[in-house]
């Protein structure tokens, strides 16, 4: 019995071993995706050389170097208010819309034939982020070496990890859902404007929802008045 539970035991941590080597493995791919993106997107999807678990990882890094920008960069380069910063708002205001952006490029891939599914369009979105956390993080400490005539440095700094950002998510969503570069530009038009649609109807309908219920409040406090 005692070597069965041994035996039991050294499986789990073996597999456990396996698993963590497979997250290390496809969280260390985002290197590959953002040098060699068209080859690194497609396996991505194609070969599963992604995982969801890397994916999230990424996503947290960008959200904490969005915030950790706002908050430890130099004030010649970035002038925020930090005590009026709230760091749950801020990085919900990059994380919902980013999600929104998902679903609707995965509603509309019906509409244009594309091959994605929402978990591939999410792990390249994700992977995409990369060169924002390799490029942005280290800039907050540059921040601080960094004369403020030698602004124009760190600007371009910044503006090539926006830019190769971008550049990665075309090629993404090209790549997942087998487009050619003229039909990923429309999906990507209809993707931002189908994803405001959906940020419309969700303000409306808790807009909504926040009417009806100051309503049946003041309704409540009528009829307990009354009935005192």
């Amino acid at each position: 019995m005692t070597d069965v539970r041994l035996s039991a035991g050294t499986e789990r941590n073996e597999g456990r071993a396996a698993g963590f080597s497979r997250y290390l493995a496809s969280l260390k791919y985002a290197l590959y995706v953002i040098t060699h993106p068209f080859d690194g997107f497609w396996d991505l999807s194609r070969e599963k050389r992604g995982s969801m678990a890397a994916a999230h990882t990424i996503l947290i890094l960008f959200l904490l170097t969005y915030v950790l920008k706002l908050m430890y960069t130099n004030f010649q380069f970035i002038m925020v208010p930090i005590q009026y910063i709230n760091i749950y708002q801020r990085m919900a205001s990059l994380a919902l819309p980013f999600l929104v952006l998902c679903v609707a490029n995965w509603a509309l891939t019906t509409l244009f034939d594309g091959k994605g599914r929402f978990r591939d369009i999410y792990m390249g979105m994700c992977y995409a982020l990369t060169p924002y956390v390799l490029i942005q993080l280290p800039c907050i400490l540059l921040s601080h070496i960094l004369a403020y005539d030698e602004a124009e440095f760190y600007n371009v700094l910044i503006s090539i990890s926006e830019i190769w950002c971008a550049f990665l998510v075309f090629v993404a969503l090209m790549e997942i859902h087998d487009f050619g570069p003229g039909k990923t530009l429309i999906s990507i038009i209809a993707t931002v404007i189908g994803a405001m649609v959906i940020l419309f109807l969700v303000l409306v309908f808790f807009s909504l929802l926040s009417d009806a219920y100051a309503f049946f409040a003041s309704l409540y406090r009528e009829i307990q008045f009354r009935l005192n």
